[in-house]
């Protein structure tokens, strides 16, 4: 078998991997129904990619598993060589919190998994979870993609997902380190971190987004007005310190008279000074020069 077939699930394909997941618990009659295991005949997946649980989230499905029992079977497969040890394959939060309620069985579905397959629906159930902030779920579709080739349209197929929606989640990856930590802890949304892809200053401008708590709309002026650069006004220079009322008045009402910038700066101590002029274009020059050689 070729390496590029490995890599791409040994050709069940991502839809068929999916629907493992999706195992239901009230399994048809001519289906075999749920297994149940001791809870320490199984043990986690080393290379489970998954790998810090909420406590706080973790000893609320304690309790509800202690209320309701696990509602959803784990999947497993058999340890090489064992006939009742078992590695999961997605599940590991309910089996730990199995194991705080003190369970003494657990249900499981048992799968014939590759270790190519079995990282590929670890990956696959973590990208499902509610919880997920956008750059895990970014760094899972990457891994999709990096570790077993497959495209983003046939991610967006098989995950239920818009094209659209993971190519947007893609570019969050390309931020700075310190932008991602903010949309991991919830300080930024991913509506916010869109907007700062392509932002050389994009760490500055996430700090002034969390500081003023700008909402999307707001961050999406904040870097239009950053692309664009210090704006001139033609009609209201802006003041500068020092500068008096009459010197500003004077500076308003020659760019309105030439239709460019103008700025005035008198010498301390002295009656001379320097008067500036500010054009954007050759035009703009060829104007002045006209209104000067006019006057």
């Amino acid at each position: 078998m070729s390496e590029k077939q490995n890599r791409r699930g040994l050709g069940r394909g991502l839809s068929a991997l999916m629907s493992d997941i999706g195992e239901p618990v009230n399994v048809a009659p001519n289906r075999r129904p749920d297994l149940f295991v001791p809870v320490e005949s199984v043990q986690p997946n080393p290379e489970q990619p998954r790998r810090s649980f909420d406590e706080k989230e973790l000893a609320e499905l304690t309790d509800s598993i202690k209320e309701k029992g696990v509602i959803q079977p784990l999947i497993v497969r058999l340890i090489a060589g064992k006939t009742d040890k078992y590695e999961i394959v997605a599940g590991e939060r309910r089996w730990r919190a199995s194991q705080q309620a003190q369970l003494h069985e657990i249900p499981v579905i048992i799968r014939e998994y590759t270790d190519t397959e079995m990282l590929e629906v670890a990956i696959i159930e973590n990208i499902q979870r509610a919880d997920l902030n956008p750059i895990d779920e970014a760094a899972g579709y990457r891994q999709l993609m990096d570790r077993f080739g497959h495209t983003q349209e046939q991610l967006a197929s098989a995950l239920g997902k818009s094209r659209s929606h993971i190519a947007n989640l893609l570019r969050l990856l390309g931020l700075p380190e310190e932008v991602l930590e903010l949309v991991v802890s919830g300080a930024l949304t991913a509506g916010h971190a869109r907007a700062l892809v392509g932002q050389p200053s994009a760490a500055a401008l996430a700090r002034r987004i969390v500081s003023g708590n700008l909402s999307v709309r707001e961050t999406e002026r904040l870097v239009k007005s950053a692309k664009a650069g210090p704006k001139q006004t033609l009609s209201k220079p802006s003041a500068r310190p020092g500068k008096d009322a009459d010197t500003i008045q004077l500076e308003r009402e020659l760019a309105a008279a030439l239709g460019v910038g103008v700025s005035i700066d008198h010498i301390a101590g002295q009656e001379g000074g320097k008067l500036t002029l500010k054009y954007k274009t050759l035009d703009q020059l060829d104007s002045i020069l006209r209104q000067l050689n006019s006057a």
